[in-house]
């Protein structure tokens, strides 16, 4: 790897240069470019994603002059502990995206070049995106909604596999399970009397059913368990949040995972609109001046904007009226409908930022 001897080792601290740091990130390592202010790189190396590693990375960096931003990939995963480190460390760490495609085919692909890559997008200026905190409330509520989510689908995939015993047993097994609501065919499941070493397809039938009942008993158990945790840390950080029309658990959860633990890096509403996959893209040409679909943005609360609206659309008489007004305008009720998810985006935004000012939306 190319390295040029820090000029600023012989220097006092207040005579060092501003440099910028690159991270490309990864399990088990971390690799750091260090490049100056007009683009020059000092050096590459590797460190090990320890504590011990990051505060040796840390250390390094400085050793060529100040370091005040940093472009680190993939700062909600494997970069995450190290954005949170740099951050502490009173350092603006900025969310770098993979390398442009053509430059990668032209100059090839290491480990090096990405951290040089992600060192140049910050002083380029291409890398905008203040990395998420992770660091409070909102990181314990994905956290949270992360173990739900596997919960909830391990339960749906338990429920199915009862069923599919059910249906491949014998008659008289399942005649008596016939007809059941889901609630009590599993608490029927669950008193079966079931041999502790089946001899026979109906024992085995049998035993498969308690145990798979069992275990939807426990994933629903952690649900609910998992929901109380996640309702106390939204009422405790965001109380105002599950006040608006529509808004429960789920979406205000994903929600503020999006806006993340310091929401003041969203500039205004309309970046927030943009991260949610709502804000509408310019797709003018010529004399054909229109908006296409955003497609982009985070699915998860492009998703939990959906889910609100379709509650409002049933419940409340204003957003009703919101639609129809849309339609009676010349708009699609699909295209009024992402017309109030941007509004509803809106809203949110007021919400987690500033909570006194917000209003309700239609």
């Amino acid at each position: 790897m190319p390295h040029t001897p820090p000029a600023s080792a012989e220097r006092s601290a207040d005579e060092q240069a501003e440099v910028i740091l690159g991270v490309d990130t990864h399990k088990d390592f971390h690799v750091a470019a260090v490049i100056t202010v007009v683009g020059t790189l000092l050096e590459c190396r590797k460190f090990p994603t320890t504590m011990a590693g990051y505060w040796d990375l840390l250390e390094w960096a400085r050793s060529f002059g100040h370091v005040h931003r940093a472009g680190v990939e993939c700062t909600g995963s494997y970069g995450a502990a190290l954005a949170r480190h740099l951050s502490a460390a009173g350092i603006e760490v900025l969310e770098v995206n993979q390398p442009d495609k053509a430059a990668r085919r032209r100059r090839g692909k290491t480990d090096a070049l990405d951290a040089e890559a992600a060192a140049r997008a910050v002083l380029s200026g291409r890398a905008t995106a203040l990395a998420k905190a992770g660091d409070g409330p909102v990181e314990m509520l994905r956290l949270f909604r992360l173990a739900k989510t596997s919960a909830v689908k391990s339960r749906s995939q338990a429920i199915n596999q009862l069923k599919a015993v059910l249906v491949a047993a014998e008659p008289e097994l399942r005649d008596s399970l016939a007809g059941l609501s889901n609630p009590k065919l599993i608490r029927q499941c669950v008193a079966l009397d079931a041999e502790a070493a089946p001899t026979s397809i109906t024992a085995a039938a049998t035993y498969a059913l308690r145990l798979l009942a069992q275990r939807i008993n426990h994933l629903t158990q952690e649900i609910t368990d998992l929901e109380t945790q996640i309702t106390a840390v939204i009422s405790a950080h965001a109380p105002d949040l599950l006040d608006a029309y529509g808004v429960g658990p789920d979406t205000a959860s994903a929600l503020l995972i999006t806006a993340g633990d310091n929401a003041d890096r969203l500039g205004s509403e309309a970046s927030f609109a943009a991260l949610c996959g709502v804000s509408p893209i310019e797709a003018s040409s010529g004399k054909v001046q229109r908006h296409r679909l955003n497609r982009g943005g985070d699915r998860q609360a492009n998703s939990a904007l959906h889910t609100i609206v379709l509650a409002r659309l049933r419940w409340d008489p204003r957003t009703r009226h919101y639609i129809e007004r849309r339609i009676t305008d010349g708009k699609t009720r699909r295209e009024a409908i992402r017309c109030l998810k941007r509004y509803i985006a809106r809203d949110i935004y007021r919400i987690i930022r500033h909570p006194q000012d917000s209003k309700a939306a239609p």
